[in-house]
């Protein structure tokens, strides 16, 4: 299934992207070393070495979670033309997994009392959503949270994401309210609460409400609610800063159906905001997935809330195969039931990952190329659907 609605700056194209010829694959870390059946390691590397021989991704890593057994695997290199592994621990744009951050501060805040799921936009920020139809006094907090809101996404009015553009454009620095201001250019998509359609725009404004009600930027609250206590020491929001620390592999965006991998490592992410800047690593994240789901980050009524889905169906799909919580996808298996998570894309970045079991089983995906191909997110997807599947 494809994630374009999971992502910051998708390029939506109509076939696959040619395949770079990619050196060995390598693994590191260790698995459990039983000896179980089911899927293991080897998998995990086939699945990994197939996704980026077929997708042209320059270079991947995949973690699966078994318990308190984690096996990580690595594919391709870290940069175009060289032999340079991908780093262990290397440093990537996380995209529109921030969301799930962004979400469970806000949810925190609601057990706190301090905003309720039903307040309006217009109850915090009023006057910014107004104009061309749209209306922030009919659009609340969890319509926000949940994509349900009808409000226009920005990202395809940013320059950045244009070819022709993207170097000239590409450390633009925007304020929240330049993005709201580009998402309101267009009509509402539907009534507040009567459809469903992926939009960053509601979280720039989850932001903005999360810094009115505390009186601290949302990055701050992320880093004091979520990254300081479970020990993130590789997560944060880079504001202006406009590189990736090292260690790190180089991220490469496609523009176009076969067209040249465009290398896209630094970067403003201001457009990103709350909606998608945080940069992090793969142990961070995986804890990060494992801690929120087997509920460490929120009282039992919020984690309730989070997972209280609506349907989320792909454009032209008959048969829905996602559903989308308070910043979180539950996405069908299979072989039968459904995992949770919430991928991410930037420029040059794409993540996917899925856990059951109250974060007791899990996989994380991560590449550092976004290739345009309209089934960019399937291998990925598949990869995931089956480590979830076959492991015992």
């Amino acid at each position: 299934m494809k994630h374009l609605r999971n992502t910051l700056g998708s390029v939506t194209a109509i076939v696959v992207a040619a395949t770079i010829a990619m050196p060995a694959s390598a693994a590191w870390a260790h698995s459990d070393g039983s000896g179980r059946s089911g899927y293991g390691r080897a998998d995990l590397q086939r699945g990994l070495d197939e996704m980026v021989r077929a997708d042209g991704v320059v270079g991947a890593q995949a973690t699966l979670v078994k318990g308190e057994h984690r096996t990580s695997v690595r594919s391709g290199t870290a940069e175009l033309g060289t032999g340079r592994a991908m780093p262990d621990q290397g440093y990537f744009r996380m995209g529109s997994n921030t969301k799930t951050f962004v979400s469970t501060v806000v949810l925190q805040l609601v057990g706190e009392g301090r905003i309720r799921l039903d307040d309006t936009v217009d109850d915090w920020l009023p006057g910014v959503v107004e104009g061309n139809g749209h209306d922030g006094s009919r659009i609340t907090v969890r319509q926000l949270l949940q994509h349900t809101s009808g409000l226009p996404d920005y990202a395809a009015k940013l320059p950045v994401l244009d070819e022709n553009e993207f170097q000239e454009r590409r450390f633009d620095h925007y304020a929240p309210r330049d993005l709201i201001r580009l998402a309101l250019r267009d009509k509402p998509l539907f009534e507040p609460g009567e459809g469903w359609s992926y939009s960053n725009t509601g979280y720039i404004l989850a932001g903005l409400i999360i810094q009115k009600a505390t009186g601290h930027h949302w990055s701050d609250e992320v880093r004091t609610r979520i990254i300081e206590p479970l020990g993130l020491k590789d997560t944060y929001s880079p504001g202006r800063r406009t590189g990736l620390p090292q260690p790190h592999a180089k991220a490469y965006q496609q523009f176009k159906p076969e067209g040249p991998l465009v290398e896209s490592t630094e970067l403003s992410m201001t457009w990103g905001g709350a909606a998608g800047d945080l940069i992090t690593t793969r142990n961070d994240l995986t804890r990060f997935w494992q801690k929120l789901l087997g509920g460490k980050l929120l009282a039992p009524k919020q984690m309730a809330q989070m997972l209280k889905t609506v349907p989320a169906p792909e454009e032209g799909e008959t048969s829905v195969k996602q559903e989308m919580g308070l910043g979180i996808f539950k996405t069908r298996l299979s072989c039968g039931g459904s995992y949770w998570g919430h991928g991410g894309t930037t420029l040059g970045h794409l993540n996917g990952n899925g856990f059951v079991d109250k974060g007791k089983k899990g996989v994380l995906v991560m590449r550092s190329t976004n290739v345009a191909a309209e089934d960019r997110d399937d291998r990925t997807d598949r990869l995931i659907d089956d480590a979830l599947c076959k492991t015992k």
